[in-house]
């Protein structure tokens, strides 16, 4: 039985449109970029420019993609099947390629592990399914009360109902946030943190 509460804060999420982030984000693109039959993503920062970088596994092989750009910077389409998916990995790991070869990098998806869920400077970020299997990501400011109105202190920036939300969360460094279904791969940016007197 779902309590008054719990019927109360579907409704409020049901009732939640798709919307911009807010400022500082971003969207990197102003599109999702298509990667069918993906698996999971893990985040890794380039050596060079300090740019967080994400690394996409499908079933195609791996991408890794600059967050800030949305440029593909390298590609492995065929890896070796042993690392091939971070589930022959104990901790979910698949090998780096690009500038970041060598380096192990956790991939969050299909086979388990996660994203982070909030950011240094208090953003954070939730899946709601209040018309399960339809998954929505909710971006917060008020440290995952959304509390009132979608729009004031929280945002619904988006809405998995055509393909499986595979992984949603932040980068370590807190910069980038990345949504993941079996489909594509959607991303937001923002310049630094707000910079305190």
């Amino acid at each position: 039985m779902i309590t008054e509460y719990q019927q109360r804060l579907r409704a409020r999420y049901l009732g939640a449109p798709v919307m911009a982030a807010p400022a500082p984000w971003q969207p990197v693109l102003d599109a999702r970029t298509p990667i069918g039959g993906l698996l999971g993503i893990g985040f890794a920062v380039h050596p060079d420019t300090g740019h967080d970088l994400v690394m996409a596994v499908s079933h195609d092989g791996h991408g890794l993609f600059d967050a800030v750009t949305g440029e593909k910077i390298a590609r492995d389409r065929d890896p070796d099947p042993a690392t091939s998916t971070p589930d022959a990995h104990p901790d979910l790991t698949c090998p780096g390629l690009g500038p970041v070869a060598g380096t192990g990098i956790r991939i969050a998806g299909l086979f388990g592990g996660g994203l982070h869920g909030t950011t240094p400077d208090g953003w954070t970020v939730d899946v709601v399914s209040p018309d399960w299997p339809h998954d929505r990501v909710i971006l917060s400011a008020d440290g995952g009360a959304n509390r009132g109105a979608a729009g004031g202190t929280w945002w619904h920036v988006f809405h998995s109902e055509y393909s499986e939300l595979r992984a949603a969360g932040f980068s370590p460094t807190g910069l980038t946030l990345a949504v993941a279904t079996s489909s594509d791969l959607t991303l937001w940016t923002r310049p630094q943190f707000p910079v305190e007197d």
